[in-house]
Formats: structure tokens, sequence, C-alpha cells
């Protein structure tokens, strides 16, 4: 039976945001536990420390990249379904649906395929050459996780459009669920089995596999739309508003990816002139302790990205029904709530960012790993306020239908602030000025985000 989408534009705008946004939190956050989960038990294995730290941070950028497409094909249908079945389209709405099924299974087994042809060269490319020890455990590493990719893909990806289609608790629990399978076989498998790099990595994937497998069980039983053959059939004009759409998630994710490859890069040379890291046994240390503060950002930046993606369906379909009153109202709650969540986040590194370290397996380490960690924290993650707000609007422009837009202004912030300041800075401040790229990228970003603010409240209250 269809389900009818009409109390999107009707019921209470807190009560649409908390019903929406909270599974969609939820389920980003454990999203991210996987690799997060990974590390904490890599870094609490003494046979691993640092070592296994540093290459879990070489690997996280290219599981970025496979969501990336994820998120393009996820996000983008799940913007198209909630404008289409605003305005009544359902056929389209259900097209796309097939539609993207077919581009994640394709794009996840493609992608899967080049990581295990081209293993070596990639880890090189995202540091791994730091010292032996690293690049043997990224290697290890890198293979199991790549032989998920096809299941991390297909979860990622329909987790969207099952918000779309009116399920964001069926999304949740869909992600929890592989989420504990990896938590319960981490420990098992590290320092039972002592599997190392090969457990954490086996532990995730049989996770992703539980979350793909009831991915798939919803999207044979869609309650908005009624799906039938003819929507798996390829059409070009939906494929190319779905993929535009998807775009500014796509080139949030894959920037991302070219600013972690620039950072692990500038890592490797500029920690090597340190006089303490440029030391053989403490080489690791640089690289595995950004990567640490990158993984305590992105749980903070899962809860701003859960916040504002819960939201696209309430958006899309008020875009669609043209309530753009109820859009702003969105709008201003979502801005608020996100600056709230950046403060906390704030008050967090700079006060406790000893406790935080902590959880890594500071206690196995050096003084050089700590004291290193506690500067990290402090520096990098110091205008996390605006980071958060400056994700939401990204969002929220793609949730409008401003593909453009969203797409330019992340970008900006990615690439070319994003990329270039983690190349510059280094040059003058050494080691230091990779830490300081974050929150200059951050602050030139938000004078940007506020023009374009200040354009979507305007054009929100014409009539």
């Amino acid at each position: 039976m269809e389900q009818n989408q009409s109390y999107l534009a009707e019921e209470k705008i807190g009560g649409l945001m908390r019903k929406y946004a909270v599974p969609c939190i939820i389920s980003l956050l454990v999203g991210a536990l996987y690799n997060i989960v990974d590390q904490i038990f890599i870094a609490n294995a003494s046979y691993l420390g640092s070592y296994g730290n540093a290459a879990n941070t070489v690997v996280f950028p290219l599981t970025v990249i496979a969501l990336a497409v994820a998120v393009m094909i996820g996000d983008g249908c799940c913007a198209f379904v909630s404008l289409n079945l605003g305005c009544g389209n359902k056929k389209d709405a259900g097209n796309s649906i097939g539609i993207s099924v077919l581009m994640t299974v394709a794009g996840g087994v493609l992608l899967c395929a080049a990581y295990l042809i081209f293993a070596s060269p990639i880890i090189k490319v995202f540091g791994g050459t730091v010292n032996a020890e690293t690049f043997a455990l990224s290697k290890e590493y890198f293979f199991y996780i790549s032989l998920g990719i096809p299941f991390y893909m297909f979860g990622q990806a329909m987790n969207p459009i099952i918000r779309a289609d009116g399920s964001p608790k069926f999304a949740m629990a869909s992600t929890l669920s592989g989420a504990v399978l990896n938590i319960i076989l981490d420990p098992v498998f590290i320092f039972c089995f002592h599997w190392g790099m090969m457990g954490a990595a086996v532990a995730t994937v049989a996770g992703q596999v539980v979350t793909a497998a009831l991915s798939l069980f919803y999207i044979l039983h869609t309650k908005s739309v009624k799906l039938s053959g003819a929507d798996f059939r390829p059409n070009k004009a939906i494929i190319m508003r779905t993929l535009s759409l998807g775009a500014c998630s796509f080139l949030s994710q894959i920037s991302l990816v070219a600013a972690m490859a620039a950072i692990n890069n500038m890592i490797r040379k500029y920690g090597a002139e340190d006089p303490v890291f440029g030391q053989e046994i403490y080489a690791q240390i640089p690289m595995a302790v950004v990567g640490i503060v990158m993984k305590v950002f992105q749980i903070v930046i899962s809860v701003v990205i859960g916040m504002a993606a819960g939201c696209i369906p309430i958006v899309g379909y008020n875009m669609g029904a043209r309530r753009r009153d109820r859009v702003k109202n969105l709008f201003s709650r979502l801005l608020l709530c996100e600056a709230a969540v950046g403060l906390i986040a704030l008050l967090s590194v700079e006060l406790l960012p000893r406790q935080l370290i902590g959880i890594f397996g500071s206690a196995n380490e050096s003084a050089y790993y700590t004291e290193f960690a506690v500067k990290s924290f402090r520096i990098y993650l110091s205008m996390v306020v605006f980071a958060c707000v400056n994700k939401a609007t990204f969002i929220f422009l793609q949730a409008m239908g401003k593909a453009a837009a969203s797409t330019a202004l992340s970008m900006i912030r990615e690439i070319v602030f994003g990329v270039g300041f983690a190349l510059l800075l280094p040059m003058f401040f050494g080691l230091d000025g990779v830490l300081y790229s974050m929150p200059v990228s951050d602050i030139l970003t938000a004078v940007v985000s506020a023009v374009i603010i200040v354009a979507t409240y305007r054009q929100l209250s014409q009539k």
C-alpha cells in the first residue's frame, strides 16, 4: 500500500525535525563508528599501537571515496524523490530509486576491483610509506576492507532513500545492526584471535554485509511508491537529475579525500624534518594522531550532517508544495541547532583533549604522542562551530534543489581552502601548518556562507 506524505507540509516543523533528523543522526553516528571502533581497538592492542593507528589513517580516505560515490547516488535520489513526491509525481520517484540501486551495485563492484588491482600505489599516494611497518599494516587492512566495498556502498546509498520513503527509523536500525555486530566482533578478532588489522577489517565487513542485506529487504518493500521492473530501466534525464542533486554530497566527500591526501603527505614530508618525529621510532605518531583528531571531528560532523540530511525530505517536499514559509522556519531552526552542536564540540576538544586521546591508547605510547595530540585537538578543531554551520548550509541548499550553489560552496571549502592551505601553510609553519589549515579554511568559508545564507533568506521570504 502506497503511503501519502502530505503530513510533511502540515505537521509542526519541530516535530518533523525530531522525527527525521534524530534517526538520521544516529544512522550516521553509527556509520562513523565503523572506522572509529576499529581504531580504538587497534590503538589499545599493544602489538599494533600507533603503527596500526597510522595504517588506519592511511586507509580511511579510501573508504571515504566509496562513501562519496554512495552518497552522490543516495542523497541525490533522496532529494529527487522528495521533490517529486511533493508535487505528486510518483512515477519518476520510483524510477529514480530503481536506477539508483543499479548504479550503486555497478559502482561498488568497479571500485572494489580497482582497489584490489592498484592497492600498493594507492596506499603510497595517501602517505602509507611513512615507515615500513605502517605500509605493511596498511596493505593488510586495505585488502579486506576492499572486499567489503560493494556492501558498504549499497548500505550507505540506500539509507537516505529509505528515509525519503518515509522510514527514518528503519534506516537507523539497518545501520545500527551492522555497527553492533562490528563492535562485538572487533575485540574477539583483535584480542582473542590475534588477527590484527585483518581482524579489524573482517569485523567491519561483516557489519556492512548485515546493513546491506537489511537495506535490500526494505527496497523490495517500499511504501511511498510501488517498484516494478520498469523502474529499473535507465532513464537518462532522471539519472542526470539524480546525480546533479547528489553532486554536492559527492564533491564534499571526494574533496575531503583530496584534503586528507594533502594533509597525510605534508605530515610525512614535514614530520621527517621535525627533530622528534624525524626519528624512525616516532615517525608514525603525527599520522596516527591527526587521523584520530579527524575521527573525533567525524563524530561531530556526523551529528551535523545527520541533522541537515534528515531534513532533506521535509525541505524537498515543502519546496515542491511551494511552502517556502515552512522551509525558512526550518532553516532558522537548523542553523541554531548546528551552532549549538559546534559549541559543545569546541568545549570538549579545548577542555578535555587528554581524555579524548586516552580513549585511543595513549597509555601505551610515548609522551610525544600525548603532547602532539593535545596540541592537535586544540588547534585543528578550534573553529569547529563555523565548520558545523558551513556544512549545514551546503546540505540545505542541496535539499532546496540548488545543486550548483551547494556544489560551488562545498568546492570552495574543501578544494580551494582545504587543499590549498594544507599545502601552503606547512611551508611557513612546518608540521604545525597542517594543523592551522583547518581553522583558517573554516573561517574563510564562513564568510562566504554568510552571504549565501542572507540570499537564501531573502528568496524564501518572497511570495
